[in-house]
């Protein structure tokens, strides 16, 4: 019998510590294996598989007319075709390159700028932290769509325009998260032994209070995925986004918009496609903050 088995047998505290962590790696294990986060990863999967790799689940070309316009889902065409006979999953599928790309980098622009903000105002403090979290506060005044259509009006239109201005709206969100969670990891005895220690403040900023920081940021770049690919879908809708015939998700359902009577699988499938990935991605963010939580 180990050392730590003999304490963990013969002292209550130790064995209660013993359980609860059992409990705890035991509700993980539950969490990760729970039907709704395997139906979310293989939703997210899915998505992934069709933005990589287009050619191989499309059945015909997005961008020509294939058979007869308006043709409802039928065992040809299982997401039936458009108004000019191009086939709705082809080009579903191949608007999942767009509009996963554009949240890609919307969340990457919102992540790296707000995270440095937040980074920079938790360490400095004093007037640049007042500074930078008045410009935050700013941001945040503003409504997202409203910042968005400011942005893309001064930027241009186009995919990379919208998502750099979608990215743009969750710097604030991301610079507020980090740096509260730098000013509390900052304050920890652990930071305090490595300065003790001689370490400089860039190597304990880098080493210690950034990693010991990112878990709450990565949930919310995970939620943030999900919202970016909403907004990037509104923008698309009103025309800001990807131009025509480009297939990406929200201009499929602004296309579709006038057959709503006749057609409803233009609209309504490739919104089941926003709907189960946005929901996907919701998911696994609330299971990352809930594992950080645990941790």
């Amino acid at each position: 019998m180990t050392t730590q088995t003999t304490q963990a047998a013969t002292n209550p505290v130790a064995r209660a510590n013993t359980r609860a962590g059992v409990r705890a790696k035991s509700r993980k294990n539950r969490r990760w294996r729970s039907p709704a986060t395997f139906l979310s990863l293989i939703v997210l999967v899915i998505a992934a598989l069709w933005a990589l790799l287009p050619g191989v689940f499309a059945t015909y070309d997005p961008y020509k007319g294939v058979d007869v316009a308006l043709l409802a889902p039928n065992g040809e065409h299982i997401f039936g075709t458009d108004a000019v006979g191009r086939d709705v999953y082809s080009r579903v599928v191949y608007g999942a390159r767009q509009s996963l790309l554009g949240a890609l980098i919307a969340v990457v622009v919102g992540l790296v700028l707000g995270t440095l903000i937040g980074l920079v105002a938790g360490t400095q403090r004093g007037w640049v932290e007042t500074v930078l979290m008045r410009f935050v506060d700013v941001l945040l005044a503003i409504p997202g769509i409203l910042l968005s259509l400011s942005i893309i009006i001064v930027t241009g239109f186009g995919s990379l325009q919208a998502a750099f201005a979608v990215g743009m709206t969750s710097v604030a969100t991301f610079a507020r998260l980090a740096r509260s969670q730098v000013i509390q990891i900052a304050g920890a005895d652990f930071v305090e032994a490595a300065y003790g220690s001689g370490a400089t403040q860039t190597q304990v900023l880098f080493r210690h209070v950034l990693p010991n920081s990112l878990t709450p940021v990565l949930a919310l770049a995970a939620l943030q995925f999900g919202t970016a690919i909403l907004q990037l879908s509104i923008l698309g809708f009103l025309g800001y986004g990807a131009p025509p015939p480009v297939p990406e998700w929200g201009l499929l359902i602004a296309e579709g918009r006038d057959f709503m009577s006749t057609a409803w699988w233009l609209i309504l499938l490739p919104g089941l496609a926003i709907v189960a990935t946005v929901m996907s991605t919701n998911h696994i963010s609330q299971v990352i903050q809930t594992e950080g939580d645990a941790k």
